[in-house]
């Protein structure tokens, strides 16, 4: 059971390194593509923020989960 939730930590703890990097500093998707400067997040870019906060409340689950057993 021990090794289960090791496995599922480091695999939510690359996903999360990778979300991160994929976001953009500061000022977005867009102008990493060439795009104009946006202020608000729309599509993909508002996929990837929602998606980086489900992920870090997995990765903090999952630690608390290992702590306990």
């Amino acid at each position: 059971m021990k090794n289960i939730v090791i496995s599922i930590q480091i695999i939510t703890s690359i996903a999360l390194i990778i979300l991160i990097l994929i976001q953009g500093k500061g000022s977005g998707l867009g102008r990493s593509f060439g795009s104009g400067s946006s202020f608000s997040r729309r599509g993909f870019e508002k996929l990837l923020y929602k998606l980086t906060f489900v992920t870090a409340g997995l990765f903090i689950l999952v630690s608390l989960i290992s702590l306990a057993i």
